[in-house]
């Protein structure tokens, strides 16, 4: 399918083919498609916002990061799971604050995919994040807190 036909099942009524297409247009990586999948973060179905965050993330634009900082509070975990891994492979620092925010999420594969993204970002507040993510309740968390702190740490030296 082309762009065009892509970003018109964006709008199609099968929550089926708008979660689809949401993925096809990820991996095209056109920013042509950023608008599209900007408004399909608000679509009534948890799929559709969830791929549509993650595309955006391979889209890499920073012209994505407000509105995926918004859908950090979407109250479908795995939307906030994919806003965060997005807003890491953008790697802009303006999303670490909120990523922060979400370090006391109920939910440990949203924090587990923040402190991932804090590690993409790296900087001073990433940083102090992930030594915090260290205490975290989950053992997953605090290992994937680990292996960023590290792999920032080789970074520096």
């Amino acid at each position: 399918m082309s762009l065009e036909e892509l970003i018109e099942e964006l709008k199609s009524p099968s929550d089926i083919k708008r979660k689809n297409a949401a993925t096809a247009l990820g991996k095209l990586k056109d920013l042509k498609a950023l608008p599209a999948l900007i408004i399909a973060l608000n679509d009534p179905s948890m799929a559709v916002r969830d791929n549509s965050a993650f595309a955006l993330g391979e889209l890499g634009s920073e012209d994505a990061v407000p509105y995926l900082m918004r859908t950090l509070n979407d109250p479908e975990e795995w939307v906030r799971k994919s806003s965060a891994k997005a807003l890491g492979m953008i790697r802009d620092s303006k999303a670490v604050s909120a990523l922060t925010a979400l370090l006391d999420d109920p939910s440990y594969i949203v924090r587990k995919s923040v402190v991932r993204s804090l590690g993409q970002i790296g900087g001073g507040e990433a940083l102090k994040a992930l030594e915090i993510a260290l205490l975290d309740k989950s053992a997953l968390v605090q290992e994937h807190a680990k292996e960023a702190l590290k792999r920032l740490q080789k970074k520096s030296v």
